[in-house]
């Protein structure tokens, strides 16, 4: 069945899968393929969208997002696929995947807050962790640090001890 999948995948979707361990595999599409691999993924058993992730490909202009999905199916032998898939960062937008995977819309949430990118057709992209607005969100690699700690925190008055 394993090998049959990964054959699957690799001519439907022109793209080869990287078996990382027996039971982990990996996988990089375009952009405009992931909720079809997606669909197909759910489809053959991978019901379990374990995670949503990003990487601030700065000097590529580029973010990185990732889905890990597990398969579970009964009888037979756990299953991991990693996929990954890059979008601009000029304009950092991409569909969301909540009809395909409902567990989406928390990791949809946080990657836009944290890494600024628009998920289309989210239902609430709104607050999950911080309380504000930033300039730049905080997880991108041209986020200054140093900037926001003076701005923030050195106008704060120290605590005076009370005797």
């Amino acid at each position: 069945m394993n090998e049959s999948l990964k054959k699957k995948i690799e001519s439907d979707f022109k793209t080869s899968v990287e078996i990382l361990e027996k039971n982990r595999w990996t996988t990089t599409v375009k952009k405009d393929q992931v909720l079809d691999v997606l669909r197909f993924l759910r489809n053959k058993g991978f019901d379990h969208l374990a995670l949503i992730s990003c990487v601030d490909w700065i000097k590529e202009g580029e973010f990185e997002l990732i889905y890990i999905l597990s398969s579970y199916l009964a009888g037979k032998e756990r299953l991991h696929l990693i996929l990954k898939t890059r979008i601009s960062r000029k304009k950092p937008e991409f569909e969301t995947i909540i009809p395909i995977f409902e567990n989406a819309e928390p990791y949809e949430r946080e990657i836009h807050e944290l890494f600024g990118i628009n998920f289309n057709g989210h239902p609430r992209l709104e607050h999950l962790l911080l309380d504000r607005d930033y300039e730049i969100p905080p997880f991108r690699k041209d986020f200054d640090t140093r900037k926001y700690v003076k701005e923030t925190f050195e106008s704060i008055k120290p605590v005076e001890e009370e005797k």
